[in-house]
């Protein structure tokens, strides 16, 4: 996962730094790093596979937030853990976060983190969140990830080494759906509900109730006058789904709408690497992210369903586990860890409080 290259033509390769030089010793640790666009995740783990520190901070996506916001907020959270390894040495880093699909973005990344090396801790592997989901989910070469969580964002690999990746800056790049998004188009379509220019829905009802207000138009000024920021979308999507299970078709029609997106951007990735075109040759697509980890049933069949048409030999492969999981096996097995070791710190991920701050999503 260090050197990428890519199907488009952007030659975003560079050499993964080696583990810290030496003998490995017992009480050394790896650091993991999971940064999305609601929350990042920083872990230390012994060789062993033991969980030796943990911290959480906000999201730290730093296309959506800048450098400017998301530095500080990665120094924070990592600062956090290395204050609990005392005279422990790390012996690499791996850093995954949203946001990093374009080769300026990887750039500007190396550049932003390089002041780690300081105390032994530059990131040895950094890229795209979407790889720390996709070894959550499968240790196959040929696979694919989707994730739908604040955003949304695809990629597949090859065993060659060969990636297909999307630019995923928004509407610009032609991106559809995520959580954020999903609550904005149930703003959307109460507001053309409720003024007579969009189809009848429960959503005019539900939103504003959710936010502890009287009526859409109380919704949408809050938001003009800046009483509620744009997160409250977020908090919209949930009701999306609620009312479409209830039945409502303008809000089926965006759940649909939004399982067609991802089985898309699943068969385009891996089209674009000849991957999945035969029942007789399974790959995985590895799906996660809150939205997608709730698994909503609407949601859910029109995934399943859509695969199965467009990609004879996908296999759908829910992954519930926060990312970190993906990023902490990612840099274990970069130091040799066997799987004694992986089976301890899955373990120790899944026990402890890790639940993703995107279940507020879905």
């Amino acid at each position: 996962m260090g050197a990428l290259s890519r199907t488009d033509g952007a030659d975003t390769s560079r050499a993964s730094r080696p583990a810290a030089p030496g003998p490995s010793d017992a009480t050394d640790v790896v650091l993991a790093v999971d940064g999305g666009g609601s929350k990042t995740d920083v872990v230390a783990i012994g060789l062993d596979g033991t969980l030796v520190g943990h911290a959480r901070g906000p999201g730290s996506n730093p296309q959506t937030r800048g450098w400017d916001l998301a530095g500080p907020i990665l120094d924070d959270v990592r600062d956090r853990v290395l204050r609990e390894l005392g005279d422990r040495r790390i012996r690499t880093t791996h850093v995954y976060l949203a946001g990093l699909d374009l080769h300026d973005e990887l750039v500007a990344a190396e550049a932003a983190l390089a002041h780690w090396d300081e105390d032994g801790g530059a990131p040895d592997v950094l890229d795209n969140d979407l790889f720390a989901l996709l070894r959550a989910g499968t240790l196959s070469p040929d696979a694919a990830a989707v994730v739908c969580g604040t955003g949304i964002n695809a990629l597949a690999v090859r065993a060659d080494g060969e990636t297909a990746r999307f630019p995923a800056i928004g509407d610009v790049s032609g991106d559809w759906g995520g959580g954020a998004y999903l609550g904005n188009r149930a703003l959307w379509h109460a507001a053309r509900a409720d003024d007579g220019r969009g189809p009848a829905t429960a959503l005019v009802d539900a939103v504003p109730t959710a936010l502890g207000l009287g009526s859409v138009r109380e919704v949408t000024e809050a938001i003009h006058f800046g009483r509620l920021d744009y997160r409250v979308f977020n908090r919209l999507c949930p009701v999306l789904f609620e009312v479409a299970g209830a039945g409502d078709d303008v809000a089926r029609s965006v759940v649909e709408r939004q399982a067609e997106e991802i089985v898309l951007l699943a068969s385009v990735s891996l089209g674009r690497l000849g991957l999945g075109g035969s029942a007789t040759s399974p790959v995985p697509v590895v799906l996660g992210g809150g939205v997608l980890a709730a698994r909503d049933p609407m949601l859910v069949d029109g995934v399943v369903s859509g695969l199965e048409s467009r990609v004879p030999g996908a296999v759908p492969t829910w992954v519930t586990d926060p990312p970190v999981l993906g990023a902490g096996l990612a840099a274990l097995e970069s130091v040799g860890a066997g799987e004694v070791a992986l089976r301890r710190y899955r373990e120790a991920v899944r026990s402890r409080s890790f639940a993703s701050t995107t279940a507020a999503i879905r």
